[in-house]
């Protein structure tokens, strides 16, 4: 009947028509331009042919549909809203007439049908599930709701709770709470899937189940009780308005969409759908996180290259255990690489040991682990006191004391108990790579692996390269974080490296605010309304105020002309007093552990005592803008001049380290997007207004360039 790039339509015991999503020459069906286009064919000759009774509907791929292409949202929401607008209207009403064929449908759901995907699928009559398949609407990950009637048909199937909740969050949903809340009709082992669904079909032609009343389910009003569902988007609403509406407002707009059209029929409904999505289409938070998205696939292009020149990491060793020693083995193991974990003290051994236990245990509580599972990983840890086995490792990591002394002695030694091809990694937050390596005799298997704290949970490890480590040694360090679970990002080495590079001006930001009188708990209050998931008081309490202290003095040492030394600061005064954060009760903010044993922290009046030391005897004006102001500009202008230094190669991996490594909102997609959207002449704009205050917040000369040509750091 028709057989395209995308869809092949054929005809099934006669009456019966077979549609085929199977993209030509790619291993997953998209639900791009092509395949929508394909698809309105396709459906207009099913309306056509009075000989069809019924239509089943599969893939031939191993997923049904993972969604859009995401390659095509940059020019489709650069459009204007009328040209967007008539593109949508265009995409629903093919939706709409597959939906409205005067006979029934069954979509067969293999693998994953994800945003459009699972919004065709749900235009079908009937749906079958594999038992192994997952479905969702994820577009809130990239800013996003669903455009293709998801609102629509899924909350007049599963109700408004369902619909709020499902998209809200974006989660994947497997087969049993999928069929539990009505979204499909039945679920089928993966084997049999296609038997089902035909047998499905056949109950539907017969009459056995009411097809038409399957399809009118979807054209009507939302089902229940209109009070209820007010009461449940009215409480979605003050809950997301609490958290990240204000900065991510595609969760609350697909709610008030939802609200707006839940008495109206389809077609009203899915006016006010659009109508929301070509508002939230155009907003930063959009705009930023698709370019986030983008960057991440870039960087899955760049891994798979790394791994083409590494060597096979198949087993680890980590020097120096400790919480954080044992949390790269708990890493390393949990994905298939055993470790031996050695250390020069049978406490820290223990504690490392302790650690990584706490975390199998946390994932086997979870659900996420098996207790069989969970064995095997312990047993793969081998703690010990000595180097028996090294020889045979392919990768060390090196987690000692931040102490260049201790690094060279330990290293020394490391390096003439492993095999001549054997990766030693550092992880070092502050040291330079190339000082570190001065007394090894191979300096070109020396690599830097900065992980982040907690290990188990960040997702960013900073592969730091020095002037003598070699190509091999860098792609083996990737290929390995990669095999870890993390997001590896090359950089070069210089004090800092990358993400606490641009971290410490954001520090120094803080540090002179609160010297010029600003309140500490205002600012965090400023920066955490701005969309930072914690202000610069409460994280230097939580990474530990004599270590983030520490590494500030280090890396602003070597950048003495634009870090000149502070030697009374917030900081130093409070290492002074022994306030040192959450490690030790108090900080900036007092700690005491809840029930559950998670520290909640109260203000420590006492602190703005010993602040009155560094602070100016005539407090300044300022205010929140200003503040928020201060802090960015300082962490956008530092990574722009990291960028031009080369320390990282492109805008995209320089934005995901922040993003991952410190919180970076995700509505600004990193620093340098962020700049982008206000624009760089609103940055030389600002670096003029603030450089009074100090070299950290002048604008570079590249900068200023790039301003006056309209260039941008994304094209």
């Amino acid at each position: 009947m028709f057989t395209g790039q995308c869809i092949k339509l054929s005809r099934l015991d006669g009456d019966i028509a077979q549609l085929v999503f199977d993209r030509q020459g790619d291993a997953i069906n998209k639900l791009d331009r092509a395949t929508l286009l394909e698809l309105a064919r396709v459906v207009a000759l099913l309306a056509a042919d009075s000989s069809i009774r019924g239509v089943l509907v599969s893939s031939a791929k191993d997923k049904f549909i993972v969604g859009a292409d995401i390659k095509e949202f940059g020019e489709l929401f650069s459009r204007d809203d009328s040209a967007l607008d008539a593109h949508m209207k265009w995409a629903n009403q093919i939706f709409c007439d597959f939906e409205d064929l005067p006979v029934p449908s069954v979509v067969a759901i293999n693998g994953m049908a994800l945003g459009g995907g699972l919004e065709f699928a749900l235009s079908g009559t009937l749906r079958v599930m594999a038992d192994d398949a997952l479905i969702g609407l994820p577009e809130v990950s990239l800013g996003l709701f669903p455009g293709y009637g998801g609102t629509v048909r899924l909350a007049r199937l599963g109700g408004a709770e369902v619909a709020v909740d499902w998209i809200t969050s974006g989660k994947p949903r497997r087969a049993a709470e999928a069929l539990a809340a009505g979204v499909v009709d039945a679920v089928s082992p993966a084997d049999l899937l296609l038997a089902q669904a035909a047998e499905l079909l056949r109950q539907a032609i017969s009459g056995e189940i009411d097809a038409d009343a399957c399809r009118q389910k979807k054209l009507g009003a939302l089902p229940g009780d209109k009070a209820s569902r007010d009461a449940i988007f009215s409480q979605a609403l003050a809950r997301l308005s609490k958290s990240i509406g204000q900065h991510q407002p595609a969760a609350r707009m697909a709610v008030e969409a939802l609200a707006q059209g839940a008495d109206c029929v389809r077609d009203g409904a899915l006016d006010y759908e659009r109508q929301a999505l070509i508002r939230v289409a155009k907003t930063q938070a959009a705009d930023a996180m698709i370019q986030a998205f983008h960057n991440q696939q870039a960087l899955k292009k760049l891994f798979n290259r790394h791994r083409a020149n590494a060597r096979p990491v198949k087993a680890a060793a980590v020097l120096g255990a400790g919480i954080m020693g044992g949390g790269i083995a708990y890493t390393s193991a949990s994905k298939g690489v055993p470790v031996r974990l050695k250390d020069i003290s049978q406490g820290q051994l223990d504690l490392g040991v302790a650690e990584a236990s706490k975390q199998v245990g946390r994932q086997i509580k979870n659900g996420r682990l098996s207790e069989d599972k969970g064995q095997k990983v312990l047993a793969s840890i081998l703690p010990q006191l000595d180097y028996a086995g090294f020889a045979d490792r392919d990768v060390v990591v090196e987690a000692v004391v931040e102490n260049m002394k201790i690094k060279h002695a330990v290293l020394a030694e490391l390096e003439t108990v492993v095999g001549p091809n054997t990766i030693i990694a550092s992880n070092t937050s502050s040291l330079r790579i190339d000082e570190i390596a001065a007394p090894l005799l191979r300096p070109e298997n020396f690599v830097g692996m900065h992980f982040f704290n907690p290990v188990p949970v960040m997702a960013l490890v900073e592969i730091i390269k020095g002037s003598r480590t070699s190509e091999v040694a860098v792609s083996t360090a990737v290929d390995y974080a990669v095999t870890m679970g993390k997001t590896p990002i090359v950089v070069q080495d210089c004090p800092g490296f990358l993400v606490n590079r641009i971290l410490t001006p954001y520090v120094r930001a803080f540090i002179d605010l609160v010297a010029d009188g600003v309140d500490f708990v205002r600012i965090d209050r400023v920066m955490e309304d701005f969309g930072w998931p914690m202000g610069p008081a409460y994280l230097m309490d939580v990474v530990g105020i004599d270590t983030g202290c520490h590494v500030f003095d280090v890396i602003s040492a070597g950048y003495p002309q634009r870090m000149p030394k502070q030697e009374r600061n917030a900081l130093a005064v409070m290492v002074a007093n022994k306030r040192y954060g959450q490690k030790n009760g108090i900080g900036f903010y007092r700690y005491e552990n809840d029930p559950n044993g998670k520290p909640k922290k109260t203000v420590a009046e006492d602190s703005y005592q010993l602040l009155k030391s560094i602070q100016s005897a005539q407090p300044k004006e300022v205010s929140d803008q200003e503040i928020s102001e201060r802090m960015m500009l300082s962490s956008i202008l530092e990574a722009a001049r990291a960028l031009e230094d080369g320390v990282v190669a492109t805008a995209g991996e320089l934005d995901v380290a922040m993003l991952l490594g410190i919180g970076y909102p995700p509505y600004l997609g990193g620093p340098l997007k962020y700049a982008d959207w206000l624009g760089l002449p609103k940055i030389v704009e600002l670096g003029e207004k603030y450089a009074h205050l100090g070299p950290q917040y002048r604008v570079t000369e590249k900068i200023r360039q790039m301003a006056a040509g309209g260039v941008r750091f994304y094209g």
